[in-house]
């Protein structure tokens, strides 16, 4: 399943932006113009709809809809240690606390990585799609796109760390990724009496 989602991200990212990039670059006045030359206003307007609700509103769907599940889980877990708390006290009170801080975890990362997305891809999104349906009202400034673009990708590159900060099994995961070179002998100190 890894595999297949990494591939679909991969393969499903460059087939939509490489099409849409070669049937709407154009070169006008010796000057190569990418995505900005379609052939009509209702095919530009139906990608940016499209674009819209492809990489925001469905986005945001798939995140409060796997979270849930993973709720769903955690709560149901959290049942089956509860009904064994009378037989065993000790160790099932132990798991079953775990299971709440556990449930209360997901609920904060859930909240957090969903807003954070929502923060950071909407200005993105919105300025696209503002550009696309403006019947160019808006120009398009290439410091505006790439300021917007800068605060998109810094949730791609904040986003491990999110869950690594929340989730001790990423975390482990994580550090095991790291190389570092211990020292396994400590120096032994050389202590003069006089």
């Amino acid at each position: 399943m890894i595999y297949s989602a990494s591939a679909f991200a991969w393969i499903g990212g460059t087939a939509a932006s490489t099409g849409v990039t070669f049937s709407t670059t154009g070169v006008l006045g010796g000057v190569c113009y990418p995505g900005l030359t379609w052939k009509s206003k209702t095919a530009y307007l139906a990608y940016g709809i499209w674009y819209f609700v492809s990489f925001e509103v469905i986005i945001l769907a798939i995140f409060i809809f796997c979270y849930w599940r993973i709720l769903v889980v955690v709560r149901r877990q959290a049942k089956v240690m509860a009904s064994h708390d009378d037989a065993e006290v000790g160790s099932s009170s132990t798991q079953a606390n775990y299971l709440n801080q556990m449930q209360s975890n997901v609920i904060k990362t859930m909240s957090i990585v969903t807003v954070f997305f929502t923060v950071s891809w909407t200005p993105m999104n919105v300025y696209m799609f503002l550009l696309v349906n403006a019947d160019n009202k808006i120009a398009f400034v290439q410091s505006t796109y790439y300021a917007v673009l800068f605060i998109a990708f810094l949730y791609i590159c904040t986003n491990p760390f999110i869950y690594a900060t929340r989730f001790d099994p990423v975390k482990r995961v994580l550090l095991r990724l790291i190389p570092c070179k211990k020292n396994t002998v400590q120096p032994a100190e050389n202590i003069a009496v006089t």
